[in-house]
């Protein structure tokens, strides 16, 4: 039995802001200044994740990438298809690849990819690249729905002086 999708969008705002928290605690710790959780069909929060590049060493250690690596052992593809992943920034190509092959059918972020880059510039932590994450889930075979960019200055406020150069 498949469920609808119950979400308000003052639980979207208030969803996406408990993933800038996330952040933030991401930052505090060491690592990059990214967080994402997991919702299910009614808001509740299923999964959290933060960055984990600084503190493991491993540079695919997103936030986005290690929460869809949890709910893709956790939940079965049919039940993520009425989730909802939101994110303090629009993730990036191979993020926005683990969502498509978890089976998540909505993602709600942050600032833009297009702001990560002009905020961060070319530093070598964190090369981020000019593609939409529409644009990676438009090259698949099934509709992921993106919502977004929410809280653009909230998403930024997090980064500001960690990388280098800001």
């Amino acid at each position: 039995m498949t469920q609808t999708r119950t979400v308000t969008p003052e639980q979207d705002i208030a969803l996406l802001t408990r993933s800038i928290e996330l952040a933030t605690e991401s930052r505090a710790r060491g690592d990059h200044p990214f967080g994402a959780l997991l919702a299910g069909p009614d808001g509740a929060v299923l999964l959290e994740a933060m960055n984990t590049c600084g503190s493991k060493g491993d540079r695919t250690g997103h936030a986005e990438r290690n929460l869809m690596t949890q709910a893709s052992i956790a939940y079965a593809p049919e039940f993520l298809a009425q989730c909802t992943m939101y994110t303090s920034a629009e993730p990036c190509a191979m993020c926005a690849g683990s969502v498509y092959w978890a089976g998540v059918g909505r993602v709600v972020h942050g600032m833009s990819e297009v702001a990560l880059k002009a905020l961060i510039g070319p530093d070598p932590e964190n090369l981020t690249m000019d593609l939409p994450c529409r644009a990676v889930f438009d090259a698949g075979q099934r509709r992921v729905e993106v919502v977004g960019p929410l809280l653009s200055r909230e998403s930024a406020v997090v980064h500001e002086g960690f990388w280098e150069g800001l």
